[in-house]
């Protein structure tokens, strides 16, 4: 259970999503990531070190550049899956007074 938990960690973050939402459709560099997400590079290596450590992307090195992919079509359709959820419960979502964030 422990393992699912920290899974499930690599989704659970506004900028990791923002992150992966980024390199959905193709493999960027840090300074493209930093642009889309508008973060500081700091922040963003952060959490990319983390969605990397959690197994959901993958990395390449090309000359000076690190290229950043999503790591397979699974982690893409659970990424489609959770904006298919959404749209059906999106008002309970919007209004859930339980969220501890």
């Amino acid at each position: 259970m422990d393992t699912k938990v920290k899974l499930i960690h690599g989704f659970s973050h506004k900028i990791r999503l923002q992150i992966l939402e980024s390199i959905m459709n193709e493999e960027k560099t840090v300074s493209q990531i930093v642009d889309d997400v508008e973060g500081s590079q700091s922040s963003i290596s952060q959490h990319l070190a983390c969605l990397r450590g959690c197994g959901l992307i993958l990395s390449r090195q090309e000359g000076k550049y690190v290229y950043y992919r999503i790591r397979n079509d699974q982690v893409h359709n659970i990424l489609t899956i959770f904006d298919d959820l959404l749209t059906e419960v999106q008002t309970e979502v919007e209004t859930c007074e339980h969220y501890i964030g």
